[in-house]
């Protein structure tokens, strides 16, 4: 099972526009399957869940996704065949196992197989929010190198950033935080989330840093209006107009 404490944790978006990406979930636990159709279409994606490996197959086969998550206990057919089928039928998606099985070996299989990435349960919903993110983002790729959201524009170059044709200075971890949220920009983004990309800390880190930076940044960043940056009460933050 999910470990569901983690549900305040869970849309980790990185430089994607995640309600463009189709997910395919294929689990034959309704409880697991409509949690993540649940927490991905939150996230912004755009979900669709089966039960078994033969209605996954017939579902890639008249409707791609961008990104299949895969669980290898399938009551029809196994996981490993599903991947090996859709390899074979020239999907190149990334997919996604989630599975109980935690062996190294039966990791290697699943990669060799054409798998791109493996979370064992139980999982946090986090967890699997971001690595798909991940597994989205490497296989669209990020060259740019100039990050703009409404009348806010960053340059990675130059490291400018401006509100219009106002020029913001920022400390180093300002930048690094403002940056992730532009990266993010339209989702939320959990406390522990940003303290795991923008610090690099795991998921228990000191959340008050986070008040204190945000607080901070919104002095600089909403001098003027449409404020853009938010709190979502009981999940995090988010860059956006507040009209969306």
């Amino acid at each position: 099972m999910p470990r569901t404490g983690n549900a305040d944790r869970v849309t980790d978006l990185a430089d994607l526009d995640a309600g463009a990406a189709r997910v395919l979930v294929v689990d034959d636990d309704p409880r697991i399957a409509e949690l993540l159709v649940t927490t991905l279409r939150f996230a912004g994606f755009t979900p669709t869940a089966v039960g078994s490996g033969t209605d996954a197959l017939q579902l890639l086969a008249a409707h791609p996704p961008e990104l299949v998550i895969l669980d290898v206990m399938l009551p029809d057919v196994d996981g490993f065949d599903v991947a090996r089928q859709l390899r074979r039928n020239g999907h190149r998606c990334p997919v996604l196992f989630l599975t109980a099985r935690d062996t190294t070996n039966d990791k290697v299989t699943g990669l060799v197989l054409g798998g791109d990435d493996y979370v064992t349960k139980p999982f946090s919903v986090a967890e699997v929010i971001a690595r798909a993110h991940a597994l989205l983002r490497r296989v669209r790729g990020d060259t740019s190198t100039v990050l703009v959201y409404a009348d806010l524009r960053m340059n990675d170059e130059t490291h400018e950033v401006r509100r219009g044709d106002r020029l913001i200075e920022l400390s180093p971890t300002e930048y690094r935080l403002l940056r992730y949220l532009l990266q993010n920009a339209g989702r939320v983004v959990s406390k522990a989330q940003i303290l795991e990309r923008v610090w690099q800390y795991d998921f228990g880190g000191d959340a008050g840093v986070v008040e204190k930076f945000m607080s901070h940044l919104r002095k600089r960043i909403d001098v003027v209006d449409p404020p853009l940056l938010q709190t979502v009460r009981g999940f995090g933050y988010v860059l956006r107009t507040p009209s969306r």
